[in-house]
């Protein structure tokens, strides 16, 4: 049975404002029980999980923003658009939210790497992340190809590409990533062009584009992190998904040999929007896995056993 999705009118009337670092960012929140942080790709938004957003909120507390330079928040000119930074976002949000316990992270995408800084800084006693799943993210960036749009922002002349951005070029990308027999309907592609219109995003799309360099920088990092045991980790990819090929995968549980990987069949980049029914299934499988790395509260039954 499909999930119903929340038209993106409907989103937007339920998120909030909170402002980080003199910028509006708009966020939003749901259920309660365990803080479950949901972090959206490039170059779209937190409108992603929508699809996911009310069977996860019948079991965890969520949280999500659009991060900076995405969808309805702040989209500053002179901002370097750091992944690094959009960490510290949602540090500043989580807190903001008096959310001060480990928190789990669902990530696609570019908010996988910042995912992954979050990973990091666990290790390092910066941040407590209680488990973390990606889902076709660039976690090994030698291994992923750009698209031509990419490189194209990359380059000297990328401020003038992105200006020159318009809702062909995001309608031809989109269809790039999706598996290849997914139509998106017009109003869905109207509803994606209406998150990179607010704010006017073309103007600071090649800065967005500077996470691939980044990323790079930081590859060794966020490996070590990956490396590290304790925090549950797992990668969901599409089969069809061309900037996670298998030759990523094959280098991927090179790298790390006891890696947990999710291949579902006929699906492009964006599995939580082309399959959310399997996703969500198996995020729901891979949180009932014990998190044995957290301090474990004691049973009732345990404590009557301890008392004299």
């Amino acid at each position: 049975m499909p999930l119903a999705e929340i038209p993106l009118c409907v989103w937007r009337t339920r998120g909030q404002p909170f402002t980080f670092r003199g910028q509006s960012i708009r966020y939003w929140t749901a259920g309660q029980g365990e803080p479950l942080l949901l972090l959206h790709g490039f170059p779209t938004a937190s409108w992603d999980w929508h699809y996911l957003w009310a069977p996860l909120a019948q079991r965890f507390r969520l949280v999500a923003c659009d991060m900076l330079g995405f969808g309805d928040s702040a989209k500053p000119l002179d901002d370097s658009y750091s992944l690094l930074s959009q960490a510290d976002l949602q540090q500043a949000l989580l807190q903001h939210l008096g959310i001060d316990q480990p928190v789990h992270l669902l990530a696609h995408d570019y908010g996988g790497n910042v995912a992954q800084e979050l990973l990091a800084r666990h290790h390092e006693g910066l941040a407590e992340v209680a488990s973390c799943m990606f889902l076709s993210t660039g976690l090994l960036p030698e291994c992923h190809p750009l698209q031509l749009a990419h490189k194209l922002l990359l380059s000297p002349l990328g401020w003038l590409v992105g200006r020159a951005f318009g809702r062909e070029d995001l309608v031809r990308n989109l269809s790039q990533l999706n598996r290849l027999d997914s139509h998106l309907s017009e109003s869905t592609l109207d509803d994606y062009w209406s998150l990179m219109l607010s704010n006017r995003a073309t103007r600071i799309l090649h800065k967005l584009m500077g996470f691939v360099r980044e990323r790079r920088a930081l590859r060794q990092r966020w490996l070590e992190a990956l490396q590290l045991s304790g925090v549950p980790v797992r990668l969901i990819n599409g089969a069809q998904d061309p900037l996670c090929s298998a030759r990523v995968l094959e280098r991927y549980r090179h790298l790390l040999p006891n890696a947990e990987i999710t291949l579902l069949t006929d699906i492009g980049h964006f599995p939580h929007t082309e399959a959310p029914v399997e996703v969500l299934g198996e995020y729901l499988a891979f949180r009932e896995q014990p998190l044995t790395h957290l301090p474990q509260k004691p049973t009732w039954g345990e404590l009557q056993v301890a008392q004299p």
